[in-house]
């Protein structure tokens, strides 16, 4: 192989797809490309023309991303409108993609990243922050997975479990975050329910709609964030409540416990609350112990604390924090809210202008900051 030869045509071939029309950022991605393939493939048959070969291949490769660019920009369009209820009205090739990125040569955190990139249109920002790593971290453990994939043939498709984790992801990034993608998250699960038989696939579609279900009444008019104990419940959807219930119960039934459908049951024991002074807390906090069992997860031990300490009061849930690594996203929320809860007011304050510093949502960083204003007009007061 010929490498300084690619090095001498690689300007001339990025300055010919940008005269065809390719902005500069897209052709370098084509072109280098073009030069992966040109690796794998020269020393064993290499092309008469070298330069037209690349231009060719680079070209077809930057037609491939406007192509992929545009379907995930009418994904997002068709996001904008809320799920239907029911099983899904069509099958696009949408969800196969998501399989097909689920490659068994990946690691399952790679695969999730790569296609949540790749398909799901989410920045490397958003992704590294649902893994809670440094976006430099996520943005190598891409890189990683695209080399990985550029010398395999994308026959074999991964595994559910996978394609689940990509999903839950979308779904959370699209129901919270700068990209618009819940609705389409949860198509994507109808399709998945209505061709596979799978009790954590039934729970992921019950998990969706019923957190779902509470998104109107998640911000105020102004864009604020509504805490789940102060949202207004009569504007809840009770039809996509029934529905995820109906759908949980179903899953349950069959005996063969996952995440997903914990995490559900938890999300079901808030809906079925009519007033958040009736929420079943012993109930969520056993759930709870559930998720810690099958996951081990630290953001589940967190969430957890807030459970014990609305089950046995702020102190075993001060106690039951003080075992969760600190220096995870929300710790510091959660810590504020369990000390004002417990009368120390001066202390719940100052560590919400701490949460509020750390947050990197802005209406989460103006609710926290907003509650610490009220903890220190009322300590003035």
């Amino acid at each position: 192989m010929d490498e300084a030869l690619l090095r001498s045509l690689t300007p001339s071939v990025l300055g010919i797809l940008v005269r065809r029309g390719a902005d500069f950022a897209a052709a370098e991605d084509a072109v280098q490309d073009a030069l992966i393939e040109a690796v794998r493939g020269w020393p064993d048959d290499r092309p008469r023309d070298p330069k037209g070969w690349l231009v060719t291949v680079a070209w077809r490769r930057f037609l491939d991303a406007a192509r992929a660019d545009t379907a995930r920009r009418r994904r997002e369009d068709v996001a904008e409108e809320e799920p239907a209820p029911g099983p899904a009205p069509g099958v696009d090739d949408t969800l196969q993609l998501y399989f097909l990125c689920a490659h068994p040569s990946l690691t399952p955190s790679s695969a999730v990243a790569l296609t949540l990139r790749a398909v799901g249109g989410l920045t490397t920002r958003q992704i590294a922050q649902a893994y809670l790593v440094p976006e430099a971290t996520m943005a190598q453990r891409i890189s990683r997975a695209k080399r990985t994939v550029s010398a395999v043939r994308f026959d074999r498709p991964g595994d559910v479990a996978t394609v689940l984790r990509v999903l839950y992801l979308v779904f959370n990034e699209g129901y919270s975050g700068d990209v618009d993608l819940a609705a389409e998250a949860i198509r994507l699960t109808r399709q998945l329910a209505a061709a596979i038989d799978h009790p954590e696939v039934a729970g992921l579609l019950a998990l969706m709609l019923l957190h779902h279900a509470r998104r109107a009444a998640r911000t105020a008019p102004d864009g604020s964030l509504v805490p789940l104990a102060e949202q207004d419940r009569s504007r809840w959807d009770t039809r996509m409540i029934a529905e995820g219930v109906g759908i949980l119960q179903a899953a349950l039934a069959r005996d063969r416990l996952g995440e997903f459908q914990a995490q559900a049951a938890v999300a079901a024991l808030h809906a079925d609350a009519p007033t958040a002074g009736e929420t079943d807390w012993v109930q969520i906090v056993e759930w709870y112990d559930e998720l810690v069992r099958l996951t081990e997860s630290p953001v589940v031990r967190l969430n957890r604390a807030v459970a014990v300490g609305e089950a046995d009061g702020p102190r075993a849930g001060l106690a039951a924090l003080s075992v969760v690594d600190d220096a995870l996203p929300r710790h510091t929320a959660v810590a504020a809210y369990l000390h004002e809860r417990d009368g120390d007011l001066t202390t719940a304050a100052l560590l919400y202008v701490e949460a509020a510093r750390k947050a990197s949502d802005l209406a989460e960083r103006d609710h926290l900051t907003r509650q610490a204003a009220r903890l220190n007009a009322r300590r003035r007061g």
